[in-house]
């Protein structure tokens, strides 16, 4: 009765709640074309596709639902029958007795009592929910989702927001406490959820609304950069800092004193940034937040609920001084995201050019110098990709952009647009114009996606010079030093080219090294020095003629591998890029960088910390020495996803939950360098989300991806039923998200998805929640009110993945799927 509807459409960044808009959708035929020409833009090109697959998965989807959903009370319904006829049999036999709290009846076999157990649905291992956005987004073969409630295919954000939770009387249901036997019931997409309760506990007030906890976050530093898939992203303020976005969050990040500043403003991605000419006013443009589809007002609809304004695509004006908001502009007027952003030159910064996503790509001019900022006018630009928008700095009126195919010159006047194509006559017209810059006498300097560098006179919209095949592949950036040089990026090659005030080449030209990526974006940095912006997410600092040292690395891919120290103030990472990170909390750098030949997906910390076990999406993982960082061993087990890695707190074990529904354990000896697997917990009905140890080691505790809450003996690796035998435990830590002290964390109306990540404080005081609204959430720990108050913290913009506390408590770290970036909070 299942529908699958099997588009290969795989996103980029964001989640299925989430809102990223990285790089392009690929709808399962290839184009041959250059990806690093393209440059992600192929996305924009299919984005009619893209729309139309989106409408058809969400319909299908929630069909698959609601077919779960049957299935998922007829399986209740029989196995309430099959406790009923074991009762009625056990009282022809055996007297009456009461029931006493702590020995519940045992499920019965599986066989008779859950016939979806015959009839699984299994996930797949990647699922092919495009995003919520119709903004296409490509990525490889990682999933949108984490996990869904029972098939993989359930995965859908458009169900999660639209079709799901409106009119669904079973997300209506209140939270229960059954004091005869103990448990809080919660209901998780129509189904029963029963967690049980220590013995101590003897009642729990459903209605009672737990306080947040006195403990606050603080950001402290943001990891990563969006150069992946982002143009004119990177600056340096007269303040001394560099400027740069990554995620929903602003950075501002002084070098020299190695401490960052974070503009906070945003709900979601931010796509472009403009610097105002007195280097103090910055505009940050975002694209449409988690609650917003498409962000246009449609006809007919004259107010936008004060309460959503903040989640359309708009423009926020800032100080950057005090980091207060000025103005918010363009609620309502702005079509899925804003893509291109400038002040006006020559007076005074009073006029700002705003560019949409529009599939007409709306130009559109603000007046500034009021109180008020207002619209002046606007206009359709193209209905191709616009890739950059500039007020010229030496003529009044004039805006120049470019794009797929073309660049135009705007002239602004009488608050109307007129506009001019380029005309390349003899040359090649490119496919994409990439990048432009201003040079001192007013030339405009074009790079594009053939290597070449185009001069076009102030004034002109016919070439006057060309510098042909300068670079191989695509010229993602220019840029006029103050010395009246000239510098070019290549995204393919690599390479920094120099070129003096006759655009001569200098013979001064470096190489970045593969692992940072090619060049996105050039500017001037702090004396003679030069910022490079990289597409695999890293900023460099230095001289073209000498070197250049990274001062920002990220992962260039989805992320959700998260693993704090045990003993130090370092924290390691892995994300589907195949990149794994360890990085110094204090000295805020990567201390080492190892290249996998799988795409991660887990990682944990063997109890000294020597060792690291790294889980990936094929079924393999490996262990890693920390000192030599060499590969120990490496296994496979099943050709399914690794969901969860943990070693068990004495070391002796090591447990990995797996998307093919099996937990794999393993015999750890020689200090975490030898493994031997023992066994196979086998019970489950979906894939493994999550697992826990108890304190001495002989127990697990495992959540599932249909809500199932089950208990495992080690090392027999057999099921425990009994729940008087469990639940009074003490577990070494608190990563499962359902347990009766994680209760409270879920939202009303959750559908099982909501919430990717918990993580229990190391002093058993808090719990953090990583969600799938890019927030990150402080609660009380124990958190078994399901009404509890807790902290909300915003900077991500893609579903949070992971969050963890270093060994001593003193900070949360936080990742986020496709945004990519890590956040590293304090605890205050």
């Amino acid at each position: 009765m299942e529908n699958h509807l099997s588009f290969s459409c795989h996103g980029s960044q964001p989640s299925a709640k989430s809102s990223a808009d990285y790089s392009g959708i690929d709808l399962g035929f290839h184009v041959s074309d250059d990806r690093d020409v393209l440059d992600g833009l192929l996305s924009q090109e299919h984005m009619d596709t893209c729309e139309r697959v989106l409408c058809l998965e969400k319909k299908v989807q929630q069909q698959e639902d609601e077919i779960i959903c049957l299935k998922s009370a007829l399986a209740d319904v029989i196995r309430r029958l099959g406790h009923v006829e074991a009762s009625k049999a056990q009282s022809s036999v055996l007297p009456s007795k009461p029931n006493i709290r702590g020995t519940p009846t045992r499920r019965t076999e599986k066989s008779f009592t859950n016939p979806l157990e015959n009839a699984r649905v299994t996930p797949s291992k990647r699922p092919t929910t495009p995003t919520h956005r119709t903004t296409a987004s490509p990525r490889t073969n990682t999933s949108n989702k984490k996990w869904s409630s029972m098939s993989n295919s359930l995965d859908s954000p458009s169900f999660h927001r639209d079709g799901g939770k409106k009119g669904s009387k079973a997300r209506s249901r209140e939270a229960e406490w059954r004091a005869e036997e103990g448990y809080v019931k919660i209901y998780l997409r129509g189904r029963a959820i029963n967690l049980y309760a220590p013995t101590s506990v003897e009642n729990v007030d459903v209605t009672a609304v737990a306080d947040p906890p006195s403990e606050k976050l603080k950001l402290e530093w943001v990891y990563g950069y969006r150069g992946r898939d982002c143009r004119s992203n990177l600056y340096y303020l007269s303040t001394g800092e560099i400027i740069y976005f990554a995620a929903a969050t602003v950075v501002l990040h002084n070098v020299e004193e190695n401490t960052q500043r974070h503009y906070l403003g945003h709900t979601d991605d931010v796509k472009c940034l403009a610097i105002h000419p007195d280097q103090v006013r910055v505009a940050t443009g975002q694209v449409a937040g988690h609650d917003q589809k498409e962000g246009k007002r449609k006809a007919g609809k004259k107010d936008i609920p004060e309460a959503d304004k903040d989640h359309w695509p708009h423009v926020r004006i800032w100080d950057t001084m005090n980091l207060n908001t000025l103005h918010v502009i363009g609620i309502g007027d702005f079509d899925k995201a804003v893509c291109c952003l400038s002040f006006s030159k020559l007076d005074g910064g009073n006029h700002l050019v705003v560019v949409d996503e529009a599939n007409d790509h709306v130009l559109s001019v603000w007046d500034l110098s009021k109180a008020h900022p207002k619209k002046i006018t606007e206009t359709k630009s193209s209905t191709e990709p616009v890739l950059a928008a500039e007020f010229h700095p030496l003529e009044k009126g004039s805006i120049v952009t470019c794009g797929k195919g073309q660049i135009s010159f705007w002239t602004f006047e009488g608050g109307s647009l007129a506009k001019k194509t380029g005309i390349f006559d003899k040359h090649e017209k490119p496919k994409f114009v990439l990048c432009v810059a201003f040079a001192e006498n007013g030339d405009i300097i074009s790079g594009d996606s053939n290597g070449n560098i185009f001069i076009w006179p102030k004034g002109n919209n016919r070439i006057s010079k060309a510098i042909e095949g300068v670079h191989e592949g695509g010229i993602f950036s220019v840029c006029v030093m103050k010395d009246g040089t000239l510098l070019s990026g290549g995204g393919k090659d690599r390479k920094i080219i120099q070129y003096d005030s006759s655009y001569t080449k200098t013979g001064v030209e470096t190489e970045i090294p593969e692992n940072f990526g090619g060049v996105r974006m050039l500017n001037q940095g702090k004396g003679g020095m030069v910022l490079v912006g990289t597409t695999r997410n890293c900023i460099l600092q230095g001289t073209v003629d000498l070197q250049l040292n990274p001062i920002v690395q990220g992962h260039m891919d989805e992320l959700w591998g998260l693993a704090s120290h045990p003993s130090q103030q370092q924290f390691l990472t892995s994300g589907s890029d195949k990149q794994v990170h360890m990085w110094d909390s204090m000295s805020r750098s990567v201390i080492w960088s190892k290249e996998l030949s799988e795409s991660a997906h887990s990682c944990c910390f063997y109890p000294d910390g020597s060792v690291v076990a790294i889980g990936t999406e094929t079924g393999k993982w490996f262990v890693l020495d920390c000192g030599t960082h060499e590969t120990i061993t490496s296994h496979t087990d099943g050709n399914e996803q690794i969901e969860c890695v943990l070693y068990s707190p004495d070391g002796k074990y090591l447990a990995l939950g797996s998307r093919d529904n099996h937990i794999y354990i393993y015999d750890v000896t020689e200090d975490g360098k030898k493994y031997s697997r023992i066994g196979r917990c086998t019970g489950h009905s979906s894939f493994v989300t999550h697992i826990d140890w108890s304190s001495d080691s002989v127990y697990l505790c495992s959540n599932s991806g249909d809500y199932e809450v089950l208990y495992w003996k080690i090392p027999a690796c057999k099921q425990e039923t009994s729940i008087s035998a469990v639940r009074d435990l003490e577990w070494a830590s608190g990563n499962c998200t359902l347990t009766f002290n994680a209760a409270g964390v879920w939202p009303e109306g959750a559908d099982g998805t909501d919430v990717n990540n918990v993580c229990r404080s190391n002093n058993g005081k808090v719990l953090a929640s990583a969600d799938d609204f890019g927030k990150v959430n402080l609660y009380q720990y124990p958190c078994y009110h399901p009404r509890a108050k807790k902290h909300c913290y915003n900077g991500h913009s893609s579903h949070v993945t992971n969050v963890s506390f270093l060994f001593d408590d003193s900070r949360l770290l936080s990742t986020g799927g496709r945004d990519m970036s890590i956040m590293q909070w304090q605890v205050v």
